[in-house]
């Protein structure tokens, strides 16, 4: 518990009313915190694999236990719908937890290398800075091959959706993990994430939130040359191209565009369609977003709850507005509060055409359900406007031809490429990370646990 008088309320996004207060940290209870995680880290590093992963199984178990609660916790933090929130939020966690047993229990932690051998051992010390979009998620998709791989943990949750992370913390102590080999402390970024990724006692940040706070992580951890790992924003193409069934397509792309109210790093935010279809393009979209429910997120109709904060709505908004300034075609939403949610934080899901790739709208990250159609020539333009962006998260490719789509999905610059409307969260095993400013590194899977992991050389 940290000693500072400060604190600050966690806001419900649908009511704007009040759901508990938060202590907000200091760099003092960073150094605790990291002390506490050192001192326990010869102990856990030494602790056998097998009981590690137990560990682990047992927290997973446990989180399955207090499903009902977590859902509706996250539901009242982030404002997710409950029927996308039991599988999205607290399901898939669960899944990670459980594929990461899996992966480190066959992970090659000895192997030969020509005539030495090498060794994977534990980094050291983790600092992990989480955001509030899939909050439990991102904590544990980083906890979990942390912990797996014998480091120690110290968490700074998101501010806007900590509450999550209590519960985690009250399942760690309940299935006996020893103490100080997890910690957290709660806080804003400024202060507790700016101490955590400057500390001199951390061995690896791993980070996950926007490019701007991103750099500042990198930029705080090099004065100590720490590792960092960096999951940042992206501005993620769909290519439809000339032979895919346009009806299947867009309504799935409008999916994976406004999943979590498009409070999604991975958005397939740009849908890019043959020029001489784009009319139908627009009309299929339009009626995909009719068909979306937005309102409250405990109704069980709902299919779009409000986003996280005021901040956060008031940004959405004013990106369709200034586009719609430029020149950009409303297909369907606005800028507009929508009819009879005067109260809470909802936005309308919104597509937007007739812009280029040049405009802001098609270059920076909303992280809200706005999604713009962006018209192409032929294949070869196409694939130049997908790699036309500062990101390289994720894309998407659909085609009737699905080696053709996986022709196309090789020249595409992103770390994820989904065939044929693939959903990340079904394929939890693989690598998640991008190019460019997407970011540094990977998570999940094998990749993700190496991140936490040392090579050592032993030469004979």
């Amino acid at each position: 518990m940290s000693g500072s008088t400060e604190r600050l309320d966690v806001i419900n996004p649908a009511t704007e009313e009040i759901l508990d207060t938060i202590p907000l940290g200091t760099a003092a209870d960073v150094d605790a915190a990291v002390d506490r995680a050192r001192d326990a880290f010869p102990a856990w590093a030494g602790t056998p694999l097998p009981e590690r992963l137990g560990y682990l199984a047992a927290l997973a178990d446990e989180l399955e236990r207090c499903t009902d609660d977590l859902t509706a916790l996250i539901t009242a933090e982030v404002g997710t719908p409950l029927s996308e929130c039991r599988s999205a939020q607290v399901g898939l966690p669960i899944a990670v937890l459980r594929d990461t047993v899996e992966v480190a229990a066959a992970h090659p932690w000895r192997e030969r290398c020509g005539r030495s051998e090498v060794w994977r051992e534990p980094a050291g010390v983790v600092g992990a800075i989480t955001p509030w979009n899939f909050p439990l998620h991102q904590i544990v998709a980083k906890m979990a091959p942390a912990l797996a791989a014998g480091c120690t943990f110290v968490l700074k949750p998101s501010e806007v959706a900590p509450l999550n992370a209590l519960v985690l913390f009250d399942a760690l102590k309940a299935v006996g993990l020893p103490p100080g080999v997890a910690n957290v402390v709660l806080g804003t970024g400024p202060v507790v994430g700016e101490a955590i990724a400057g500390h001199p006692g951390v061995d690896v940040v791993s980070f996950t939130g926007s490019v701007r706070a991103g750099t500042r992580v990198a930029e705080v951890a090099a004065r100590n040359v720490t590792r960092v790992a960096l999951e940042l924003g992206g501005k993620s193409p769909n290519v439809i191209l000339p032979d895919a069934d346009l009806d299947r397509a867009v309504p799935a792309g409008v999916g994976q565009a406004f999943v979590n109210a498009g409070q999604a790093c991975i958005a397939l935010s740009r849908m890019l369609v043959p020029a001489d279809r784009l009319a139908e393009a627009e009309e299929l979209a339009r009626r995909s977003v009719a068909r979306i429910v937005v309102g409250d997120p405990l109704d069980p109709s709902t299919t779009m709850g409000p986003v996280v904060s005021a901040a956060q709505r008031d940004r959405i908004r004013g990106f369709v507005t200034d586009a719609v300034d430029d020149g950009a075609r409303v297909v369907a939403g606005g800028p507009d509060t929508p009819e009879g949610l005067d109260r809470g934080f909802f936005v309308r899901p919104t597509v937007l055409s007739g812009v280029t790739n040049a405009t802001t709208v098609s270059r920076q990250e909303v992280f809200g359900p706005v999604l713009v159609l962006l018209p192409y020539r032929d294949e070869n333009e196409a694939v130049a406007l997908a790699n036309d962006t500062p990101f390289g998260l994720s894309a998407g490719v659909w085609s009737s031809d699905p080696d053709h789509a996986r022709q196309v999905a090789a020249r595409l610059r992103a770390g994820q490429v989904k065939i044929n409307g693939a959903r990340t969260r079904d394929h939890i095993r693989a690598p998640f990370g991008g190019y460019k400013r997407s970011g540094i590194g990977r998570e999940l899977g094998p990749f993700g646990l190496d991140e936490f992991l040392e090579l050592k050389a032993v030469l004979t």
